[in-house]
């Protein structure tokens, strides 16, 4: 196996950008679990293997910038275009030569996302790396090349909406992760409840 990527040569994004509608519409990023917004709870986890994080908001974009993150919102953040309004605002805020995105209700991911991600992607030659686990692809947890960013650009001008058409129209590589649970999303605040129950302290 390829050495990983440097983690300094990594953007971490946390995508907190959507309606939450399915949670009566509150900010997901912002529900507490174990005594830390989700956001938080997911900053924790993906800080320490990259060498900067920038937040995607729509909303309560004060809220965020507080904890010390750059907030990157989409190109029409009203519109609630999903993830890869929020890929791409990240892109066009990334600095460094790859960009890692999670989203901001998966408080479990795999502390080894970043290296195992970016081994896959230098051993395959390819521009981006997705983790699959319990045999399904999980694309919300992307990384990829910051040269995508014009090619995102257009997909989405182009009326593209959904993650996996648009990873398709490139090199890609596919890591498979035993845990299933460290991709887990929160969608309710039931989720939420179970989650806190089934999983230790």
């Amino acid at each position: 196996m390829s050495h990983a990527i440097a983690a300094a040569d990594i953007t971490g994004l946390i995508l907190a950008g959507g309606r939450g509608s399915r949670m009566g519409g509150v900010d997901k990023g912002l529900q507490p679990w174990r005594g830390q917004p989700l956001a938080r709870q997911v900053l924790r986890r993906l800080e320490p293997q990259v060498g900067a994080v920038l937040l995607n908001a729509n909303r309560h974009v004060e809220v965020y910038r507080g904890w010390g993150l750059p907030v990157v919102t989409d190109a029409a953040p009203h519109d609630y275009s999903g993830p890869l309004a929020g890929f791409l605002a990240g892109l066009k805020a990334c600095v460094t030569p790859y960009l890692l995105t999670a989203p901001c209700d998966s408080p479990l991911l795999p502390v080894d996302l970043a290296a195992r991600l970016s081994a896959a992607l230098l051993d395959a030659c390819a521009r981006i790396a997705l983790p699959r686990a319990a045999g399904r692809l999980q694309p919300v947890f992307c990384l990829m090349q910051s040269s995508l960013r014009d090619d995102l650009s257009a997909y989405l001008q182009s009326g593209g909406r959904k993650i996996e058409l648009w990873t398709a129209q490139h090199p890609s590589a596919i890591v498979d992760f035993d845990d299933a649970r460290a991709f887990e999303n929160i969608n309710t605040l039931d989720d939420l409840q179970r989650l806190d129950a089934e999983v230790p302290t």
